[in-house]
């Protein structure tokens, strides 16, 4: 199988990692990559946000399978172009993306799906998310509708901070907020059916103790032994089935993965967010202990033909990211980066780094995924903060409390 991925970032150098693992994979490239898939894929320096090209780099590898990674050539339109062009895709269509695209059309489909979550006002107006904060009340919960790259949203006791975010965006959904613990579960589809992935828990604030701003995700682990029993079950019963159904009946059949992020209330699951993609870093600790093959998987996915359930690894996974100087409001990019070796229960996954001459430098706000495993969590946790504690970036920074 030939195989192209597309982004650059940690989530898609741990896609890399796991297609460059399974023995079904004869050729994988990515575009545009990044220097830790460069290790393991042959990159291409196309623009992943411009359809054609990606379908035109498709049809000139000749690949079996394209992997769309990021959110935002989703909803740009990159998996219509693909299939367009007469190739297997991993990736929603634009129309479906939108389910993470839109947050005013992520809640519309929800109520008619009759999913528990949120209940939730968009605003247009200053006057509107005025009402709208006066009707919940604080804690403030206010997300930006497009695409954030995970920063959109605040939480905030501070009805002028909470108004304030709304006034800079030209729409924004408000809710109430859910209280509990929060998960996350990742969904197979196949436009049809759906396959659950492990339950796994990320870190959104930037700081230990769940301090500081929202981030797009500062760690995160597999599995979590404290999860009620059979809420997988009932996440796939009450939210991901009719999800999927309510998008078929309305003409956009969803292809890829469906990441759910829920809030444990005291009345039950409710869903917090979806996104149209794999979630970061989550996807780097559950390709860690995926078991199945991910091509025949993702495939799957693509061609309408999931069946069985996939199968994971004993033992546990934990990742850190290790954040820039500044981050998440303005990182500084160009440090040099020392220490990137694995050992053998942990190594690196660059999410945003460079090549500069010889050295690897930093280019995004969060620079690197340490992932660590071990036959429970906190062999796996050790595993991972002791290789962080051999990189060396200039004033970074990661939360020392992740999956304690």
């Amino acid at each position: 199988m030939r195989v192209l991925v597309i982004g650059s970032g940690g989530r898609e150098h741990a896609l890399c990692r796991s297609l460059k693992l399974d023995p079904q994979v004869s050729e994988l490239h990515c575009a545009p990559g990044n220097p830790g898939i460069e290790e393991v894929a042959t990159v291409h320096p196309i623009d992943p946000l411009d359809p054609g090209q990606v379908a035109g780099l498709a049809a000139r590898l000749r690949v079996d399978l394209v992997v769309v990674g990021p959110e935002a050539p989703l909803v740009a339109g990159v998996s219509d172009a693909v299939r367009e062009a007469g190739f297997a895709c991993f990736g929603p269509s634009r129309d479906a993306a939108m389910i993470e695209g839109s947050k005013a059309f992520a809640k519309e489909i929800m109520r008619a799906a009759d999913v528990p979550t949120a209940r939730a006002r968009t605003c247009e107006t200053e006057e509107e998310a005025a009402a709208a904060l006066d009707e919940f009340g604080a804690p403030y919960v206010v997300k930006e509708d497009g695409l954030a790259a995970g920063k959109g949203v605040v939480v905030t006791d501070d009805r002028d901070k909470a108004l304030a975010h709304a006034r800079a965006c030209e729409r924004v959904v408000i809710e109430e907020y859910l209280d509990g613990p929060e998960v996350s579960l990742f969904a197979l589809c196949d436009g049809s059916t759906a396959v659950p992935l492990q339950l796994a828990q990320d870190f959104k604030r930037a700081y230990d103790g769940d301090a500081g701003p929202n981030t797009g995700g500062m760690g995160a682990y597999t599995p979590l032994p404290w999860a009620p029993e059979g809420l997988t079950e009932q996440v796939m019963r009450e939210v991901v089935h009719p999800t999927i159904g309510e998008l078929a009946r309305r003409g956009l059949p969803y292809q890829g993965v469906l990441y759910v992020g829920l809030a444990l209330t005291a009345k039950g699951p409710k869903v917090v967010e979806f996104n149209a993609r794999f979630g970061d870093p989550e996807t780097q600790v559950l390709l860690d202990r995926l078991e199945t093959p991910l091509a025949g998987l993702l495939m799957a996915s693509a061609t309408g033909e999931l069946g069985l359930d996939p199968v994971f690894h004993d033992g546990a996974a934990v990742t850190v990211v290790i954040a820039a100087e500044g981050y998440p409001e303005s990182p500084v990019k160009g440090d040099v980066i020392t220490g990137l070796r694995a050992t053998g229960n942990a190594y690196v996954i660059h999410a945003g780094t460079k090549r500069a001459g010889d050295d690897i430098v930093s280019s995004g706000g969060r620079v690197l995924n340490v992932v660590g495993h071990g036959p429970d969590q906190e062999s796996a946790r050790r595993a991972a903060y002791d290789l962080v504690a051999g990189i060396e970036l200039r004033g970074s920074f990661h939360r020392t409390d992740i999956a304690r």
